[in-house]
């Protein structure tokens, strides 16, 4: 594998990896050469898509860590500073979504959760990757973010508010890791066919919506974001840093 894509040797922690948009970006990846550090709640299926990465001739292994815990993500760190002793790529990308509803009725403990995974989980893993990549010639951060970080979703209220913190932190880690090497970007995506989307994806009427108001009319695919995070991890990004890629097939536009 040559050129600006190119990612070989590189080491990759990506988080939320077992399925969805995180399991499309690992395996992509490894595809383009990397060393992918498979991360998600369940080392079972973990394990599974870092099994499947190597059958296929990757390089992928697998560390269970939620990213709500900072326990688990210092652990997570501490393995890949044992394994590698670096890291060149973090994508944030586990997140979580427990309540839906009107944002009057929002429940504490939902709140809190998708604040500690969504917020303090993103920020405390970007630290951890930061220091690493500081001094060894940076890296790049690439949080996975929302389009309801613009344009706040119905009945999503909490998520929303977090996606949107995201960008500013996204921002601020651009702006003071630049000197050290270190980029920071988000990718934004609409809505993509998941499991993390089921709740969206079986309401007919926002969904209707959905695929009415985008250009595309239609959902995204994992596969879709896959390209973008290659792009922003490679050095076909390298002076690019502070942006937000939405990959939303122009529901915003």
């Amino acid at each position: 594998m040559t050129g600006m894509f190119d990612l070989t040797g590189r080491v990759a922690v990506v988080t939320g990896a077992s399925r969805g948009i995180g399991e499309a970006i690992a395996r992509a990846f490894a595809q383009h050469g990397a060393r992918v550090v498979v991360a998600s709640r369940r080392q079972e299926a973990c394990s599974e898509v870092a099994q499947e990465i190597v059958a296929a001739g990757g390089d992928a292994v697998a560390v269970a860590c939620n990213t709500g815990s900072m326990e688990a993500l210092t652990a997570l760190f501490g393995e890949v500073e044992h394994r590698y002793g670096r890291i060149d790529v973090l994508v944030n990308n586990a997140a979580t979504n427990p309540y839906y509803g009107h944002v009057l009725d929002t429940d504490l403990g939902a709140y809190q959760k998708t604040v500690d995974v969504n917020i303090r989980g993103y920020f405390y893993a970007s630290v951890m990757a930061g220091r690493m990549m500081r001094g060894r010639g940076g890296g790049s951060i690439i949080n996975v973010a929302s389009v309801n970080a613009v344009r706040p979703g119905p009945l999503q209220g909490i998520y929303s508010i977090t996606k949107g913190a995201v960008l500013n932190m996204t921002r601020t880690f651009a702006r003071e890791c630049g000197p050290d090497g270190i980029r920071c970007n988000a990718i934004l995506p609409g809505l993509i066919r998941t499991r993390f989307s089921g709740a969206l994806l079986a309401d007919a009427g926002q969904l209707e919506h959905y695929v009415g108001s985008n250009p595309l009319r239609r959902v995204g695919e994992p596969q879709d974001l896959a390209g973008a995070a290659v792009f922003l991890a490679s050095d076909a990004s390298s002076y690019v840093t502070g942006e937000f890629l939405v990959v939303d097939g122009g529901f915003l536009s």
